[in-house]
């Protein structure tokens, strides 16, 4: 029991609080870790279960031993992970912009759905295809590269030395004007083609005056539309695993 209480100590429990908010942060903010319908009594204890795990690798920082310091390194810590979820979940907001251009097209933008993530109206295209990309990141094992990144953060980056540089926010505007160039990208074959559908009706109007467009066009504009998304959904999984895998290798910025 004495040596338990000469073992906590000031510095001990300072060096707990920052190692539980950069783990917290980072379990609040990654993908697949963050999800609304994960218990939160779940995250709660693998939080605390990683906690524990690698405090015996984490060191104390060389800083000042003050309220003001100690409150700004775990502020540090938890901007640390809204920074990383940022950088991996705008590869997630990629499949949103194709999605909801696809449901535009199909018209599909009444069919919208709560997304239990943000507790927001999402089109349905939107949450099929993120629903898709996420078991495509558990194929992966990309959340086991995420524990990784934990583990490697002590290592690479003391606790509550979190500074964003230059090159991390340059990165950052790039992938946000990115994004709606991969999500065009990504809805292209499916809004490509049903322009082409309004250009067939809009020549059978002209020839056939008694075509009803609205009994006939919606449907089979529809219906080709999912077909094509079946046909080129291997595909843009494919740009989502390639571009998530390069999100993860970018957090490296982070340091």
């Amino acid at each position: 029991m004495q040596s338990l209480l000469e073992f906590i100590n000031q510095n001990q429990v300072i060096l707990f609080l920052l190692l539980f908010a950069r783990i917290s942060g980072l379990f609040a903010f990654f993908p697949f870790f963050s999800h609304m319908t994960i218990p939160t009594a779940a995250k709660t204890a693998l939080v605390i279960f990683m906690v524990i795990f690698l405090f015996p690798f984490a060191t104390m920082p060389h800083m000042e031993i003050n309220m003001y310091t100690v409150a700004l390194a775990i502020v540090s810590e938890l901007f640390m992970g809204l920074i990383a979820g940022l950088i991996l979940n705008l590869i997630f907001a990629m499949l949103q912009m194709a999605g909801m251009q696809i449901s535009f097209v199909m018209g599909f933008t009444m069919a919208s759905v709560i997304d239990p993530q943000s507790n927001v109206s999402t089109p349905i295209i939107s949450q099929i295809l993120t629903l898709i990309g996420l078991m495509v990141l558990l194929a992966l094992n990309a959340h086991h590269l995420m524990i990784v990144f934990m583990v490697k953060s002590l290592h690479m980056l003391p606790l509550g030395q979190f500074y964003p540089g230059g090159a991390l926010w340059e990165y950052l505007l790039k992938s946000m004007s990115s994004l709606f160039v991969y999500g065009f990208i990504l809805s292209f074959p499916i809004v490509g083609l049903s322009l082409l559908s309004d250009l067939v009706f809009g020549m059978l109007m002209k020839t056939m005056p008694q075509f009803n467009l609205l009994v006939v066009g919606f449907p089979i504009k529809i219906m080709v539309a999912f077909v094509v998304l079946i046909a080129v959904l291997s595909p843009i999984m494919f740009i989502f695993s390639r571009e998530f895998t390069k999100a993860l290798n970018h957090l490296s910025l982070l340091f």
